[in-house]
């Protein structure tokens, strides 16, 4: 290049720095600004709770329910579920978008060839007469390189990869949910059967009441209209049995379903065992370290990070920017030398571009980008306001209804000797038949309310699981630490 080139060059793009200012971004700024943990305060709500370094969850946390055929159950959903599915195809998507991203760092370079054979017409033959045949054979390269003066495709890159990281920590964050509901339909299958039981026993209860009416209407000792209210209340029995069985072919086949198969394959599903609850404990480096366990929170930390580099990028959009093509090869009619002098070509061309006016195009599009930061942000703040919100909740509940199960099998082991007394002296022909109904609706309800207790004890023991993160630790991601999430622009 000739250096009356060189300094055509620099003249151009001196004359675009003096018109930099035709464009500018001034006076758009993001607002948002995150939250920190601490600043949270939740220190009241959790008073009193037993703290342990041990008692962030393990991955395998399900283990600790007690039910081996549940680990088998949720391997399966990991597995086969179309929820996973959904979730590694988005994560697929984001990362290919990455790879496209650093793609349009690159040079290019490209190499063509071809062979063409025409006949001229008269009026294209600078001889006037047509008819004549030309061979034409080219062969040549081209080169294009965008020089990224300020970073501004490097900025898009890391926006890409920051989107791919939280797409990756979704897929953790949904294997993690599938896991969590996987044990709650087994606990509520659980639940279903207990509740067929109790239904059915009860039924046992009202037939064997029907048989004591039936030898006191006999003895004289009752009237027509008592037996026949017994009648009803052994009937009503029967439909709550074919209703609890209902709704355990319901609670099969909705675990069926997490687990990505048809309805049959409940059938090969055995009765859940007894499941256990967890210790009402939490870690002791909680809030701080609830930010790097919980998927969610990670996932919406990179997305902060990636809509601040796309504002990046987006800025350099105002700055003058600088691009190389060049071309090179040869071109021949046929029985000219091919690479001879007089067939070779060659083309270099530095192009600086600048906006100078867009009609506000720029401008639109940062200010988007502002908004997407501001809306990412204000999404971080809420994934973590809820977050010590599920914690807190969790471990509020968890502490309450261990009392309600006490006090609740205290009323029902009461209202079974209750039963038990009062049918005895209903059968010896001395007890009040209405006390009998009374006791046996007593017993019924208290049996029932215990059932749930105990489920509900289950179903927060896996909220609280799945509040502190599941198991998960960024550590086991790639960079999946971002640096801090910045606060202005």
């Amino acid at each position: 290049m000739s250096s009356r080139t060189l300094r055509t060059g620099i003249s151009l793009v001196s004359l675009a720095m003096s018109l930099a200012g035709c464009a500018n971004y001034s006076g758009l700024n993001t607002q948002g600004v995150s939250l920190e943990a601490k600043s949270l305060a939740a220190g009241q709500s959790l008073n009193g709770v037993t703290l342990s370094p041990a008692a962030w969850p393990q991955s395998d946390w399900w283990k600790g329910l007690g039910d081996s055929q549940l680990d088998g159950l949720i391997q399966e959903a990991l597995r086969d579920s179309p929820d996973m599915q959904i979730a590694s195809a988005r994560a697929h998507q984001a990362s290919a978008a990455a790879y496209a991203a650093d793609a349009e760092r690159m040079p290019t370079l490209d190499a063509s060839a071809g062979v063409s054979r025409s006949r001229l017409a008269r009026d294209q033959d600078p001889a006037g007469q047509g008819g004549a045949y030309s061979t034409l054979r080219n062969i040549g390269a081209s080169f294009n390189y965008n020089f990224d003066l300020w970073g501004g495709q490097r900025a898009a890159w890391e926006a890409a990869l920051g989107q791919a990281r939280a797409a990756e920590v979704d897929r953790q964050a949904a294997s993690l949910t599938l896991a969590a509901d996987v044990a709650r339909a087994y606990s509520d299958l659980g639940r279903a059967h207990i509740v067929y039981d109790l239904a059915d026993e009860d039924l046992k209860r009202t037939r064997q009441m029907l048989d004591l009416s039936q030898r006191r209407l006999s003895a004289g000792i009752d009237s027509q209209y008592q037996y026949q209210q017994t009648e009803s209340l052994e009937a009503s029995s029967r439909a709550s049995l074919i209703d609890a069985e209902k709704q355990l072919q319901s609670a099969k086949i909705a675990l069926a379903v997490l687990l990505g198969k048809g309805p049959d394959r409940a059938d090969d599903i055995s009765r859940p065992n007894v499941l256990q609850a967890s210790a009402v404990a939490l870690p002791s480096t909680l809030p701080a370290e609830l930010l790097g366990r919980r998927p969610d929170l990670v996932a919406a930390r990179w997305r902060v990070e990636a809509a601040s580099k796309h504002i990046e990028a987006s800025k350099t959009r105002f700055y003058p920017n600088l691009n190389l093509s060049a071309r090179a090869g040869a071109e021949s009619l046929l029985g000219d030398a091919m690479f001879g002098s007089a067939s070779r070509f060659f083309s270099i061309a530095p192009t600086v571009s600048l906006p100078i006016f867009d009609g506000g195009r720029l401008r639109a599009d940062l200010d988007a980008r502002d908004a997407d930061y501001d809306l990412a942000v204000a999404q971080y703040n809420k994934t973590l306001v809820t977050a010590l919100g599920e914690v807190s909740d969790s471990i509020s509940q968890l502490r309450d209804i261990g009392r309600q199960i006490v006090a609740q099998q205290h009323a029902t082991d009461i209202a079974q000797d209750s039963y038990n007394t009062v049918v005895q002296r209903f059968g010896s022909g001395i007890g009040n038949y209405l006390d009998v109904l009374s006791i046996e609706q007593q017993l019924l309800q208290a049996q029932r309310q215990l059932a749930t207790f105990n489920a509900r004890q289950i179903d927060l023991s896996i909220q609280l699981m799945q509040a502190l993160g599941g198991g998960f630790g960024a550590q086991s991601l790639a960079a999946a630490n971002p640096s801090p999430v910045p606060q202005t622009h």
